[in-house]
């Protein structure tokens, strides 16, 4: 326990039922600001959360200043989180990642679903990529380092401190070198593939683990293909399929910057010959592909997230449709569509439908052979389904 006893946080009458069901997040219109005014807590603190009974549920930290106001740490209301909790959560999410991945390089902590709320690190052999990204791990940051020393004992920890989760926390945004010496290269390794992570500036972390298990699958159908790679970022999709025997690979992007890395990792594992890339928008891209007669064996998509928020669901299910009515417009008569979305408020069966009706439009068939969701070092909490966002769907698309 801590030196000094802490504070209770009250609920509301029946809020606490997401919580006795699993759930984490505590919104603040769910506390009882007569008994907890939000006024007398601090961002980062830690607190006893009760019940409207009084009776406790556990610990939390809490930031009076936004819409989820707590996050719970422990049912047991005697645990904190503290350097002895963290090198213990973090040692069960490394031997989980070690049981399933050859090679160390993974999402090693994912949040909330490895009971460490707020935290992200992505693990690249000895350099490790973090995010705190509430403030309840922000004043945790010396022993969330000491804790990640103690248990990978790294080269170097970077601090990717840019996220807009941090904005809405009221957190000043930062990029360093925060332990240890940072090489002048960094790489990981992805089914047998290898990359250059652009730890420092590049997207998120630098990497996008998520979609590894769907990018193994993308190998099997790349053989002797022609490949489009939409919105490439690094290449991570392209380059694998070039490596897996792709006939040439096409990767869009927007950022040449991400390109630049596009042709680095083709260089570095010997496809270079087969990997070209194309700078602009890719809804542009596109419809500048279709007027030039262009067509494809296999087009990826994997796009941002055009829904980032419930007000946008509209709008964005449109933005998907017309991205997959355009890519299945380059598509050879018999070829694989692979439509991915990263949005969790985008439902599955959305996909799915927005696949089977842009199909129709363009006078096509659609077929789905495989369903993909993101790997196991981004396990699902099952009470939190914001945990699990990532789709991905292997689609024969052709005409009858």
């Amino acid at each position: 326990m801590s030196e000094s006893p802490l504070v209770t946080l009250r609920l509301r009458k029946n809020a606490e039922r997401r919580i006795r069901a699993g759930h984490i997040w505590l919104y603040s219109n769910e506390v009882d600001t007569k008994i907890s005014p939000l006024r007398n807590y601090t961002a980062g603190q830690q607190v006893i959360v009760e019940g409207y009974n009084g009776k406790v549920l556990g610990t939390a930290y809490i930031n009076p200043q936004t819409l989820i106001c707590a996050r719970m740490i422990s049912q047991n209301p005697e645990q904190v989180l503290d350097k002895s909790l963290l090198v213990h959560r973090i040692k069960v999410a490394l031997g989980l990642r070690e049981l399933a991945f050859p090679t160390p390089h993974y999402r090693l902590v994912y949040g909330e679903s490895d009971l460490l709320p707020g935290l992200v690190v992505d693990r690249f052999g000895d350099v490790l990529s973090v995010q705190l990204n509430t403030a309840g791990m922000q004043v945790l940051e010396d022993d969330i380092l000491d804790a990640l020393e103690k248990v990978v004992k790294p080269q170097a920890i970077v601090l990717r401190n840019d996220g807009g989760m941090r904005k809405l926390e009221g957190l000043a945004e930062e990029t360093r070198v925060a332990r240890g010496t940072l090489p002048d290269e960094v790489y990981l390794e992805e089914n047998g593939v290898k990359f250059h992570v652009p730890i420092l500036t590049g997207q998120k972390t630098g990497w996008f683990y998520d979609h590894r298990m769907n990018r193994a699958r993308l190998q099997h159908y790349c053989k002797g293909k022609k490949v489009l790679d939409l919105f490439s970022y690094v290449g991570g999709w392209g380059v694998q399929a070039a490596a897996a025997g792709a006939s040439s690979v096409l990767c869009v992007d927007a950022s040449e910057t991400a390109l630049d890395e596009v042709e680095k990792n083709a260089s570095l594992n010997g496809v270079q010959d087969k990997v070209e890339t194309m700078l602009g928008d890719a809804f542009d891209a596109l419809k500048q592909l279709i007027q030039e007669g262009e067509r494809f064996d296999v087009i990826v998509l994997d796009p941002p997230a055009f829904i980032k928020r419930r007000k946008d669901i509209k709008n964005g299910e449109l933005a998907y449709q017309r991205i997959n009515q355009l890519a299945m417009r380059l598509l050879e008569k018999d070829a694989i569509l692979i439509s991915a979305s990263c949005s969790m408020h985008l439902a599955y069966d959305r996909l799915i439908d927005i696949v089977r009706s842009t199909s129709r439009h363009v006078d096509r068939q659609a077929q789905i052979l495989e369903q993909g969701h993101q790997g196991a070092d981004h396990p699902v909490h099952p009470a939190i389904p914001e945990t699990a966002y990532l789709k991905s769907l292997v689609v024969r698309v052709f005409r009858d």
